[in-house]
């Protein structure tokens, strides 16, 4: 500033309005590995709802150990989305590390990091949508190692369902998860199909099946669930949001 400069009066009144996001703000915990889970947020983000991400450190392996870590990050994590305490919503954004964690202590850990905001999971978000399409019996087809896959049956037996099978494709990275085909993921979802199953479940937000559960839903003839699928919907159910969406399965156009 130059010796002849003037600073101007501080205006007497400052007109302000609801910002950018009026109708919803809504933050993901990721995983430092994560690479699908922003993208379907974000391709299914509505107008005026505000979305933020932040990551938890994890090594590029998916176990029952690397999950159970997590725990310890997630109230810091939380708690860099938004300090002002505008955010509704604040959702773990993993489908294994919130059912190996369970959701008990993942929301008491969300919260003390946005004490302001609903928590939510992501196991949630597929819990609430199985019950929400009516579905007990289930198949589920997953990218993981058979030592998460049984802890994933045991948590969806004691929320209530029957899993007729489960079956992995015996990945440990997550940058291995995400270079799975979306035909591929198609064609795995629809052999695990079972006539008794009442839905089909497709686990694992790093799965890119968001982009095909519409086309596994109308070939299996049944309602079929992925996990980002039931998260968004989920996320946006607890902000008030009531936007439909076609193409991407039942719940989303109808729920």
């Amino acid at each position: 500033m130059s010796n002849n400069s003037v600073i101007a009066p501080v205006p007497d009144s400052i007109r302000f309005d609801e910002g950018s996001h009026p109708r919803a703000k809504i933050g993901y915990v990721l995983l430092a590995t994560e690479q699908t889970v922003q993208d379907d947020v974000i391709r299914l983000r509505r107008p005026g709802v505000g979305i933020h991400f932040t990551r938890a450190a994890i090594a590029d392996s998916i176990t029952n150990e690397s999950l159970s870590a997590q725990a310890d990050l997630l109230a810091d994590c939380a708690s860099s989305l938004l300090p002002d305490g505008s955010l509704d919503v604040v959702c773990y954004a993993c489908t294994s590390g919130s059912l190996v964690i369970g959701e008990e202590r993942v929301f008491a850990e969300l919260n003390r990091g946005a004490p302001n905001a609903q928590a939510t999971s992501l196991i949630t978000g597929v819990i609430r949508a199985l019950k929400k399409l009516r579905a007990r019996r289930i198949v589920v087809a997953t990218p993981y190692l058979d030592e998460v896959n049984q802890r994933e049956v045991d948590y969806l037996e004691q929320a209530g369902f029957e899993v007729i099978s489960i079956c992995g494709l015996n990945l440990e990275k997550d940058s291995d998860m995400v270079r799975v085909a979306p035909d591929y993921i198609t064609e795995f979802a629809l052999e695990q199909d079972h006539p008794d199953a009442d839905a089909i479940f497709v686990s694992c937000g790093a799965l890119r099946t968001l982009d095909v559960i519409g086309k596994i839903e109308a070939r299996a003839g049944k309602p079929a669930i992925c996990s980002n699928q039931a998260m968004i919907w989920d996320c946006l159910r607890l902000a008030g949001i009531e936007d439909r969406f076609d193409g991407f399965g039942r719940l989303l156009a109808e729920f």
